[in-house]
């Protein structure tokens, strides 16, 4: 066998291919979950967050945002992820796959994946090409929730409203449009008006109603009974 030449070798060293997506499958919910941080953003959101992280399910592809003011509060986000979706699925979380960012690797991140018995697997040094799934989800948000703002000129402190949103298909609403929410009798004088105008943010995440943008206190609400224009 002959010898390798070094100056062959370092002049003619190529890239291995990574595998294409889909060799490998999780055959259940949770076997593998995917995660990504992504921010900072260049300003903070009205909530007062600069990231947000996904959670991804290989097998179904379900996607979970999550937003934060710190990189640091990924930790106590994943747990409370971890303790959501195995109670209202009954499966228990296997593998998470991340990138090797300090908020995945920390000493309290790692020993409790280990206590919890869970497999981790992170990327290789400059090889984002190893969380391709999250990555590329992470990406897509960024630019339809740019998008989104882009159409409505709507100002960039909106942008977690923009990323939150998921529509329902029963209730659509165009993101951004100018509508009025119903002041409760509880909260106003006899001849003030019902209604207050507002702009439509998106969907409560765990109440059913709609998120506006309250012009006139500057704030988001949730109603249930809102007019569209």
């Amino acid at each position: 066998m002959k010898d390798v030449c070094e100056g062959c070798v370092s002049g003619k060293h190529h890239r291995e291919k990574f595998d294409k997506e889909g060799a490998w499958r999780a055959s259940y919910p949770l076997e593998l979950v995917h995660t990504d941080l992504c921010g900072p953003m260049q300003n903070e959101s009205i909530g007062g967050n600069r990231y947000f992280i996904t959670f991804i399910d290989d097998f179904s592809r379900m996607c979970w945002v999550y937003f934060l003011r710190n990189k640091s509060d990924t930790f106590n986000v994943f747990k409370k992820f971890k303790a959501f979706v195995e109670l209202q699925s009954g499966f228990s979380l296997k593998k998470l796959r991340s990138d090797r960012g300090g908020e995945y690797t920390s000493h309290e991140f790692q020993e409790f994946c280990a206590n919890m018995g869970m497999e981790r697997q992170l990327t290789i040094a400059h090889s984002p090409q190893q969380n391709g799934v999250a990555e590329r989800r992470n990406r897509t948000i960024c630019e339809m929730a740019r998008s989104m703002m882009t159409e409505k000129g709507m100002p960039v402190i909106f942008w977690a409203e923009a990323v939150r949103r998921k529509p329902g298909i029963k209730h659509l609403k165009v993101f951004g449009c100018i509508c009025y929410t119903h002041v409760p009798s509880s909260l106003r004088q006899k001849f003030d008006d019902k209604s207050r105008k507002g702009v439509f943010m998106g969907y409560g995440s765990c109440e059913k109603g709609y998120r506006v943008y309250d012009l006139q206190s500057k704030k988001i609400v949730l109603s249930r009974s809102v007019i569209f224009n």
